[in-house]
């Protein structure tokens, strides 16, 4: 009998050992868990209220560190003015949700905008917004663009290109109108943007591999494209009188110094205008470069490159915008034409 109550007992401090043991460990999870708890807690603190017009400055800011061109952070500016037009440069940027973004796209078709113009301002709007939610100053959620028909891009006709141009008689003319129609020249041999062509040097030009060398570009990346003999043709001569160093601007003013983008501009409006073409833009040089590109049967791959596009996207637009000059020749293209026109016609009985 006694040696069964010493059993008990031995056991009965076994069992209280145990749960003494558990008892500790269940209390040090328990405060672990709860130091997790107010880990988490503070790790999850939320971002500082910010207006818009602070939260806008630091974007530009942004823009600034990441090289855009003062054009881009001026269209971004405009547009900024509309919404805070809209909503306020005051307010907190937590009050910006998908129903006020709904609300602005509403207010800009108010002002008489066509769908186009409004997705212009909203895609900038959106920019904005997107660095917004990344900094955590407002919430999450996707802003899309609405539906908006894309009009054909207009080019210059052939006759209108023809009156453009026709050289002009050398001893007769001014360097600027002889250096005008160079440009003229050189916007359809390469479909170069403004910025890029005011910025292209002498040294850019090589003559012996035939190739232009474009270091200033929209997407900040040097590019390389052929150069046609026309053109290196006409770029020979022209140097012979603008003359210049290799490190000068290879299109100058009467002066010898680099073109403003705002001059030139002028220039090629008066130009067009004294021809008898109205269509005075620079970059539709670019558009019709594209279109004369693909009627001739040109790679669209190759003229992804040349344009400096990183998708296929603005190409397949180009693809898309001649309308009727697609017509041209169709029957002569057409792969059913093609076999229909090799096999003898069936006599029916």
């Amino acid at each position: 009998m006694c040696s069964n109550w010493h059993t008990i007992k031995y056991h009965f401090r076994v069992i209280k050992c145990c749960i003494e043991k558990l008892y500790q460990v269940a209390s040090i999870n328990w405060n672990g868990f709860c130091s997790f708890i107010v880990m988490k807690i503070k790790m999850q603190k939320e971002k500082e209220d910010k207006t818009v017009k602070e939260a806008f400055q630091e974007f530009i800011k942004y823009c600034k560190v990441k090289s855009l061109s003062e054009s881009t952070i001026s269209y971004y500016k405009t547009s900024y003015s509309y919404f805070v037009d809209f909503y306020g440069a005051d307010k907190s940027t937590k009050g910006i949700t998908r129903a006020l973004v709904n609300d602005f796209i509403l207010y800009l078709k108010g002002r008489d905008m066509n769908n186009t113009s409004v997705n212009s301002r909203l895609r900038r709007v959106r920019a904005m917004l997107y660095y917004f939610m990344r900094l955590g100053y407002m919430e999450e959620f996707k802003i899309e663009m609405i539906k908006a028909e894309k009009k054909l891009k207009k080019t210059y006709s052939d006759s209108e290109l023809e009156l453009l141009l026709e050289k002009p008689d050398k001893k007769e003319c001014s360097f600027a109108q002889y250096r005008n129609w160079v440009i003229v020249n050189y916007l359809v041999g390469t479909g170069n943007r403004l910025k890029t062509l005011v910025n292209v040097k002498i040294e850019d030009i090589d003559f012996d591999s035939g190739y232009i060398t474009l270091k200033k570009t929209k997407n900040k990346k040097q590019q390389v494209i052929p150069l046609s003999k026309q053109l290196a043709k006409i770029l020979v001569e022209y140097l012979e009188y603008r003359e210049g160093e290799l490190e000068d601007y290879l299109f100058c003013n009467i002066y010898g110094k680099k073109l403003k983008e705002s001059t030139l501009k002028s220039a090629i409006r008066k130009y067009n205008l004294r021809r008898g073409v109205d269509k005075t833009s620079i970059h539709l040089f670019r558009h019709t470069f594209a279109k004369k590109w693909i009627l001739a049967g040109g790679d669209v791959f190759r003229l992804q490159k040349i344009l400096g596009h990183s998708t296929m996207d603005v190409v397949k637009e180009y693809v898309n915008m001649f309308g009727d000059d697609l017509k041209k020749e169709f029957d002569k293209f057409n792969p059913l034409d093609q076999v229909a026109d090799n096999h003898d016609p069936i006599q029916m009985k």
